[in-house]
């Protein structure tokens, strides 16, 4: 009996395609292996089966609708388990496509982590902002609606208007608080800049000796045993000012109360506008004024004035009202609150270098044994590091002994270093917010909208009882 020899034939295109893949991304074709998308497991490409539905048969491809550029880094991820940040995509764009393949954000190398995060400080900036309303001439009447949380107002519900009530104290809170809306608020903008200038400029000029009313008092002096004379003196107690100073201050603050009362009133959230520094300025201002004129005038105060007269500097500070009046003067303000914490640093080493300083010109001019010494004790060393430290230099106390000069020296350059360090930081955030906020105003305010993909209903053929074929649709 002859043996037989059964011999089995393998289809080398089947191992083939099964051991490489084809990957269509965007119109872009990439091949690898399949192992090597076996190396990241729990990921999109690691789970490939010809039942998938983004697999074409008839080209032996999987198809995937998605950028091709940044697919290509992420192949190479597979490949060499490194994940390199493309330099020729947006941020936000690149997240979108890890979250897509699932792969995690963490996972970027080192040397591309500035590029990467560089994105998130410039979504930061623009919800910054966003919050401020920099590029926002005139709110529209949804956002209004919203902003004083009158959706669910009966009328507005069932007409689809506000009632007038209502419509006249949105209209007047535009008046005053956006000043670029229209003609009347930009007017109504130029006179609370008027009066705070013309207030600001009253409060210096009045401290002028050519705008004082001098005040004598006779007293009786004796020339003889028995003879008095009248003689004049000076009241220093009071100081009075010609009287077109104080009509001009009546009429400033007589807006400035005006203008915080009514905004008072037609704020949406009177909370939000308690908490306002600015406000509490407007409001401290208006009120020393008022309190210092009944105080005099109602009440004849006659002590000493300088003390009040202090506490109403604080009027000067309504210059800050004008940040609200141009976006530039915002972006500054902004600046220097996003470097608070970086100024909060300096003034520690100022602090630190002030107090060591101080202290060694002291010790260093004691053990010199200088007689002439101004250095007397660790005060004086410590007044004359911050005036070094802070590149003022009074002059008023000066080391005598050269190893006190020395420190000087020293410590003049680590004054230059901690002031002039930090500078250029604080430039290039307020540059980053100046930058954004030009972008902004020249992008068009509306933009086209990209509508949704209509998924197409899958088909599934139908076969009758009678044997013919028939496609229903699933709905």
């Amino acid at each position: 009996m002859r043996a037989t020899k059964r011999v089995k034939f393998v289809d080398s295109s089947t191992n083939y395609n099964d051991a490489h893949v084809i990957l269509n991304v965007g119109g872009v074709r990439f091949e690898t292996q399949r192992t090597t998308l076996k190396k990241l497991p729990a990921t999109r490409l690691s789970k490939l089966t010809p039942q998938l539905s983004f697999y074409d048969p008839v080209l032996n491809e999987y198809y995937f609708d998605r950028h091709p550029g940044v697919f290509s880094q992420i192949l190479n991820y597979y490949r060499t388990g490194k994940l390199h940040y493309p330099t020729n995509v947006c941020g936000p764009l690149f997240e979108d496509e890890l979250s897509y393949w699932g792969i995690q954000r963490e996972e970027v190398e080192p040397c591309c982590w500035m590029t990467y995060t560089k994105h998130r400080s410039t979504q930061e900036t623009l919800q910054t902002l966003d919050s401020l309303g920099l590029d926002t001439v005139r709110s529209n009447m949804i956002d209004l609606i919203k902003k004083f949380d009158w959706e669910n107002d009966l009328h507005f519900m069932t007409t689809g208007q506000l009632p007038l009530a209502k419509r006249i104290r949105l209209i007047t809170w535009q008046l005053f608080e956006e000043s670029r809306s229209s003609i009347i608020a930009k007017i109504i903008a130029f006179i609370s800049m008027l009066f705070i200038l013309l207030s600001i400029t009253t409060f210096v000029l009045r401290t002028l000796t050519i705008f004082e009313v001098a005040e004598y008092h006779f007293v009786d002096v004796y020339i003889g045993d028995n003879s008095t004379e009248k003689t004049p003196v000076q009241s220093t107690e009071r100081i009075k000012i010609v009287d077109g100073f104080e009509i001009i201050e009546w009429i400033c603050n007589s807006w400035f109360a005006f203008e915080i009362v009514l905004r008072f009133i037609l704020a949406p959230s009177k909370r939000a506008f308690c908490v306002s520094i600015l406000n509490w300025i407007d409001f401290l201002g208006t009120f020393f004024f008022f309190f210092t004129y009944i105080l005099y005038n109602v009440f004849n105060y006659d002590g000493h004035q300088a003390p009040l007269d202090l506490l109403s500097t604080i009027s000067v500070a309504r210059m800050f009202k004008l940040i609200n009046l141009h976006p530039r003067l915002k972006i500054i303000t902004i600046s220097i609150s996003n470097s608070s914490r970086l100024l909060v640093l300096s003034m520690y080493f100022c602090f630190v270098v002030i107090l060591i300083a101080g202290a060694a010109l002291y010790y260093a001019e004691r053990i010199s044994n200088m007689s002439k010494s101004q250095i007397i004790s660790v005060m004086d060393g410590i007044w004359l590091a911050l005036t070094t430290v802070t590149t003022v230099g009074y002059g008023d106390i000066v080391p005598k002994s050269l190893f006190g000069m020395i420190l000087g020296a020293i410590t003049t350059i680590f004054g230059v270093l901690i002031i002039d360090l930090p500078m250029p930081i604080i430039n290039e955030i307020f540059d980053n917010f100046n930058r954004h906020l030009l972008a902004r105003q020249q992008l068009p305010k509306q933009r086209r909208r990209v509508t949704q993909v209509a998924i197409p209903r899958k088909i599934k053929p139908f076969i009758p009882t009678n044997g013919n074929v028939h496609h229903q649709h699933k709905t």
